[in-house]
């Protein structure tokens, strides 16, 4: 998938009011920049790292640029735009690459589930969605620690562990759930719980998948131009 606009290279200052950022541009100016993601972010960022930031076309809008990319340790690209992985995973499944989710000829998105949720992908082989259905949870992953791996969540969910127990609940009706992990980030080559930060999203993770929930991760490849996802890990629970 293709960046729309050509992304613009800046410094982060910080990150604040967590949908807030101030950047530094190249000419020096400093920018407030909407921030789409509301996690914690850790170790994506950093101070006086290489950010890249999209404008939008909305002259309606208070902040005219979205934060998109983060380099991590002058290292690493993570891709911290949250609404992104949905489409890449969309974009992914339509080209083959998500072998998992093959064989399903009609997919809708945002479509209520559960407890008052709304499921990221529902796939299903009849186009009024109610033959062979499959629900496709997708989750952002960016957290790289200093052992080399990567993790999901940054930060406690308690709307994740909710959405973990909804899936459940769809195989229990005789349904097909998924859990996707999308790695958006270079430097993470596997995907595991993050106990550390969320003990009980780690011990849910492992009591669904007893009940039949699958979990998969795929990695992302990003520039500064296009990201998109190119490659099955591994997932370690």
């Amino acid at each position: 998938m293709e960046f729309v606009n050509a992304l613009v290279e800046a410094r982060l200052i910080k990150r604040y009011k967590r949908f807030l950022a101030d950047v530094q541009l190249g000419d020096g100016s400093v920018i407030t920049v909407h921030c789409p993601n509301t996690g914690s972010m850790k170790r994506c960022q950093q101070e006086s790292a290489r950010v890249w930031i999209s404008k939008s076309g909305n002259l309606k809008r208070k902040y005219a640029y979205t934060w998109e990319l983060v380099e991590v340790d002058q290292t690493h690209l993570a891709c911290i735009n949250t609404g992104l992985p949905n489409k890449l995973v969309k974009e992914a499944i339509d080209l083959g690459i998500i072998q998992e989710l093959q064989g399903y000829d009609f997919h809708k998105s945002e479509v209520k589930y559960g407890g008052n949720s709304r499921i990221d992908w529902l796939l299903s082989s009849s186009k009024d969605m109610k033959e062979n259905l499959c629900f496709v949870e997708v989750k952002n992953v960016t957290l790289l620690e200093e052992d080399g791996r990567g993790y999901f969540p940054d930060a406690i969910t308690e709307r994740g562990k909710k959405h973990l127990y909804e899936l459940a609940s769809m195989v229990n009706q005789g349904h097909r759930a998924v859990l996707l992990f999308c790695a958006s980030h270079t430097g993470i080559d596997d995907v595991r719980p993050a106990s550390s930060i969320d003990p009980s999203y780690a011990e849910a993770l492992k009591e669904v998948v007893a009940l039949g929930v699958e979990v998969i991760a795929y990695k992302a490849e990003i520039n500064e131009k296009d990201i998109k996802i190119v490659q099955k890990i591994d997932v370690f629970l």
